[in-house]
């Protein structure tokens, strides 16, 4: 498309790619009028790309239910372009020549898009994760945070940036981290290198290390996205999936990357708001072992089933058959009318209909009376011939990791999902009407809940339950269970989506129109412009 833009469309199942006449600054940064074509760019088709895997894996991460959802979508994609730039050797060394192996300075690692930047008339790249280029003296400064950014800057891409930047900051601690034996060497032990170019052989050791540590954070920040909650998501909660996800997997943390990670985040005022302390063993989701025999034995019996649904994928390399056998998992008969397979969405409604526990740990809705909160019924008849609550399950997968002593994590993992039809009165009162797109008051929206399971499947144990409740949680262990739906998540998402963007305090309205019912139907598009 002949456009400054580039973006992933889920409607076209598409990347796109634009191409401009270029307008720079200054006509020693650019040619101008020259063609700039993006699909040129590394970055930005690493960028669009990740856009597209992670729509794929968490659908709900379009929806802005605040101000963190379109941000990380940016930061994410910003993030693995980034760290790819460590995989190129010569650009990597020449880069850590050209720093004397001082990865916080300005160097083009830590730049994106570089030649659009140019193009479209900035004095440097589209973004930088280290610092800026001053419009007035054009020189380039670190960016030192404040803590305040996080509270204050609503646009996805600056708020994006939040996150882009605490992760780099991680990754140059750990650097450091790694090289201080070589700089002793290098120094006599003062830790001041002399002056001139470095020697090839340090080059190349400190190229080594920095490589290593990039893969490590990168590995991390994806691995994260397992221990996600699939709707709502934060930045406090992803810092929670990464601590999470890296305990889980390598026991003894000798080099500190979680405190790293933990310490860069502190520096920009991100906490999660559900944890009193901010260390280590605070920040990592509960364990979903905590519960009764009988709903153990249970998710048991739920596993056994998994265990067979990763059997029938785990050497399959067509991704037709496996998206076709995670269906047929998933829906059972409804998907497929030739198979005789039982469903996981059915056995979690057979298994744990009525059942409190259960909805305390997903915080999703499975008991008698669900239009009252606003739930959809499903359709389907099960046991004593009564309807089942309307809920998701998407990415039913396998995850099989090996850690650095060698210890091998197998697990599956799958998200439920659940809405109800939320109404807020002008007095501020909650009520509910049942998601009918053929009948939608005007001040009605959908607030989804959800949860992400994740199971070991050496022990058939629920391993981790990371859940963004529909229902109110505490109203579930009084003497007699309430089932209500969580105000305070109802009252943050309207006054996000409706009244905050009216002040001009949120992006919301740029985006996606004012009022919460409003939709296009290229929101990454509109994020990219």
């Amino acid at each position: 498309m002949r456009e400054a833009n580039a973006y992933y469309s889920p409607q076209k199942k598409a990347l796109l790619f634009g191409y401009f006449e270029s307008t720079p600054a200054t006509n020693t940064m650019h040619m101008p009028n020259s063609y700039v074509f993006t699909c040129l760019s590394h970055d930005i088709v690493a960028h669009e790309t990740t856009h597209a895997i992670l729509d794929g894996i968490y659908p709900f991460y379009s929806n802005a239910s605040n101000p963190d959802v379109l941000a990380f979508h940016e930061a994410f994609a910003d993030i693995v372009a980034l760290f790819q730039h460590f995989t190129f050797p010569e650009v990597l060394k020449h880069q850590i020549a050209k720093t004397r192996g001082d990865l916080a300075a300005q160097n083009m690692l830590g730049q994106l898009a570089q030649e659009f930047g140019s193009a479209i008339g900035k004095y440097g790249s589209l973004r930088d994760a280290l610092g800026k280029v001053d419009p007035e003296t054009k020189v380039w400064a670190p960016i030192e945070p404040t803590g305040k950014e996080y509270g204050n800057v609503m646009e996805p891409h600056e708020r994006g940036g939040i996150l882009v930047s605490a992760v780099f900051e991680a990754f140059i601690i750990i650097y450091k981290s790694r090289i201080k034996d070589l700089l002793r060497l290098a120094t006599g032990g003062t830790g001041i290198l002399p002056q001139g170019e470095l020697h090839p052989d340090l080059v190349n050791r400190l190229s080594t290390e920095a490589s290593k540590a990039a893969a490590h954070v990168l590995n991390m920040c994806i691995r994260a996205l397992d221990y996600c909650p699939p709707v709502d998501l934060t930045f406090g909660c992803y810092l929670r999936a990464i601590i999470t996800a890296d305990t889980d997997l390598v026991a003894d943390d000798s080099r500190d990357y979680r405190l790293a990670f933990i310490e860069s985040f502190r520096r920009r005022g991100i906490y999660p708001k559900d944890v009193k302390t901010f260390s280590i063993e605070s920040l990592g989701f509960r364990s979903g072992n905590n519960v009764t025999d009988n709903t153990r034995n249970l998710f048991r019996v739920l596993v056994k089933f998994l265990r067979e649904f990763r059997s029938e994928v785990i050497y399959e390399t067509d991704r037709k058959k496996i998206y076709d056998i995670s269906k047929e998992y998933i829906a059972g008969s409804d998907y497929n009318k030739r198979s005789k397979i039982l469903g996981l969405h059915s056995r979690l409604f057979l298994k744990f209909d009525n059942s409190i526990e259960f909805e305390q740990l997903t915080g999703l809705m499975f008991s008698q009376g669900w239009s009252n909160i606003g739930i959809k019924n499903s359709g389907k008849k099960f046991k004593d011939d009564t309807l089942g609550p309307s809920f998701q399950i998407q990415n039913l997968r396998t995850v099989s990791r090996v850690g650095p002593d060698g210890n091998q994590v197998n697990q599956i993992v799958f998200s439920m999902i659940q809405r109800s039809g939320v109404i807020v009165e002008d007095d501020g009162t909650v009520n509910h009407y049942v998601p009918d797109e053929t009948d939608r008051p005007d001040n009605q929206f959908d607030l989804y809940g959800g949860c992400t399971m994740i199971f070991d499947l050496d022990t058939l144990e629920l391993k981790h339950v990371i859940s963004k409740p529909l229902l109110d949680i505490a109203s579930l262990g009084t003497p007699v269970p309430v089932h209500q739906i969580d105000k305070v998540r109802v009252m943050e998402q309207y006054l996000y989506q409706n009244e905050d963007a009216l002040m001009h305090l949120s992006e919301y309205s740029l985006y996606f129109g004012n009022g919460i019912s409003n939709n296009f139907n290229e929101p990454f598009s509109f994020l990219h412009h």
